[in-house]
């Protein structure tokens, strides 16, 4: 296994550079582990213990992002390093002030993790969700190094269940603590002989709850609903798009014109945005960053909240007919759903759906593709008729115009999904006073207010 292991590694790291001149993601994590440990040693001082956070991608870090503010919290004289293995968590993450110090997670070969290790030296290591990193685990286990992993669940189809599964249960007796998501993965774990395993609940519940009472206003978006607001239209956010999710969109648009649509799609490459106005023409679509970025003030005056919608409709930003926003930037999606009428998650027809909480917990009803299984909040939202699973175009333009005709469904529907939301929270103070009781520096456990 450990031969086989490092020469996956090895093979990882060679198809991204031989890629990179022509893949964007690539070329980004080519250059992100460039002189990667040099630069952390340049970097990162010691006055202060160090707690080292982990995360996949921009998904996993808003999940952890409640630990890291909890724990900031807790322990102030404490610095964060946060490291990511996706170059789409690190370039959107990189210089938020949730973290001292932002980096790609070194490849996870012997050498790299003795001098990782070594550079950081971490008083405490969080995990988040689905990462599992062998050599860095075993180290340190070796080192005697607190380990936890926030989030966890865990299916039967997993790797750790599985016949030929010793080595990857072995990662899981390495962590101090695997707080899971449910009982269900409890169960999972405590039969393959994992014990240390503390049902805490899902992180992003928090983080979903706190963004949605966090104020924020997004003048091109209030400027492209004022404008469709006047009609019987409602506001359709589609997150995280494919492909396959924007033509359905399109036949929803044909289908039910009071309908309009804030396209937000996984990846914003040009190719793929060009792809994407022209296959909307027909609704006269526009980009957010050509509207956001085309006047930062006007005549002389900052644009602010308070009237932004007529300030920008009289300059001609939103043209008049224009049926879909095309948000061509990264970081905007959770913020966007408070906008909306209804939510469309994309990649449940392929690679499974985005965070359905982002939308639930604005009361906005949600719809998706059938690969939804492996997302236990999806699960529950659709047994309790608070979000909508779809196999194909019929069935999407039927729910829709469901909730069209009768909209009294749709209000009942985002009741459930906010309901669900309110009442799942806690899982980050949960964490919190696990960790800080197993704190060894002889620091006061304190209480966290998540909110």
């Amino acid at each position: 296994m450990n031969p086989l292991y490092h020469l996956g590694l090895w093979l990882y790291r060679l198809v991204a550079r031989l890629i990179s001149p022509f893949h964007t993601k690539a070329a980004l994590f080519s250059k992100g582990h460039s002189a990667l440990i040099y630069k952390m040693k340049q970097q990162i001082t010691h006055e202060c213990p160090i707690v080292w956070f982990h995360c996949a991608s921009l998904g996993e870090f808003e999940q952890g992002r409640p630990i890291m503010e909890g724990y900031r919290l807790a322990q102030p004289g404490h610095k964060i390093v946060v490291t990511f293995f996706s170059p789409s968590g690190y370039e959107v993450v990189k210089g938020n002030p949730v973290a001292d110090w932002i980096y790609y997670l070194p490849l996870d070969t012997c050498r790299n993790v003795r001098r990782f290790l070594d550079t950081v030296q971490p008083v405490k290591a969080i995990f988040i969700k689905y990462e599992f990193w062998y050599n860095f685990l075993r180290a340190l286990k070796k080192r005697g190094i607190p380990t936890y992993i926030v989030s966890a669940a865990f299916r039967p189809s997993q790797p750790f269940f599985r016949w030929y599964g010793a080595v990857f249960r072995r990662m899981l007796r390495m962590f101090t603590w695997l707080f899971a998501q449910d009982g269900a993965s409890e169960s999972l774990l405590l039969q393959i002989g994992v014990s240390n395993v503390i049902v805490a609940g899902d992180t992003r519940f928090d983080r979903v709850w706190k963004q949605s009472h966090t104020p924020c206003s997004l003048p091109v978006v209030e400027a492209f609903c004022c404008e469709v607001s006047g009609g019987a239209a409602w506001v359709c956010i589609a997150g995280s798009t494919w492909p396959r999710d924007e033509a359905l969109l399109l036949h929803l648009l044909e289908a039910h014109r009071q309908v309009k649509l804030i396209l937000v799609p996984h990846e914003v490459d040009e190719d793929h945005i060009e792809s994407i106005m022209k296959l909307f023409a027909p609704f006269s679509p526009v980009r957010y960053s050509q509207l956001s970025g085309a006047k930062k003030v006007l005549h002389g005056a900052e644009i602010v909240p308070d009237g932004a919608e007529k300030v920008l409709k009289d300059a001609g930003w939103i043209p008049s007919g224009v049926g879909v926003l095309v948000v061509d930037t990264i970081g905007l999606l959770s913020s966007l759903y408070r906008y909306g009428s209804m939510a469309y998650l994309g990649g449940g027809f392929d690679h499974g759906i985005h965070n359905t909480l982002e939308a639930a917990v604005y009361g906005v009803p949600v719809i998706f593709g059938p690969k939804y299984e492996r997302f236990n909040e999806a699960v529950d939202l659709v047994r309790l008729g608070g979000a909508y699973s779809i196999r194909s175009q019929q069935e999407l333009l039927a729910q829709i115009g469901r909730w069209l005709s009768e909209p009294e469904r749709r209000t009942e529907a985002g009741r459930v999904c906010a309901a669900y939301v309110a009442r799942h929270g806690g899982a980050t103070e949960q964490v919190l006073d696990a960790i800080l009781e197993r704190t060894d520096d002889g620091c006061q456990k304190s209480r966290i207010d998540v909110g």
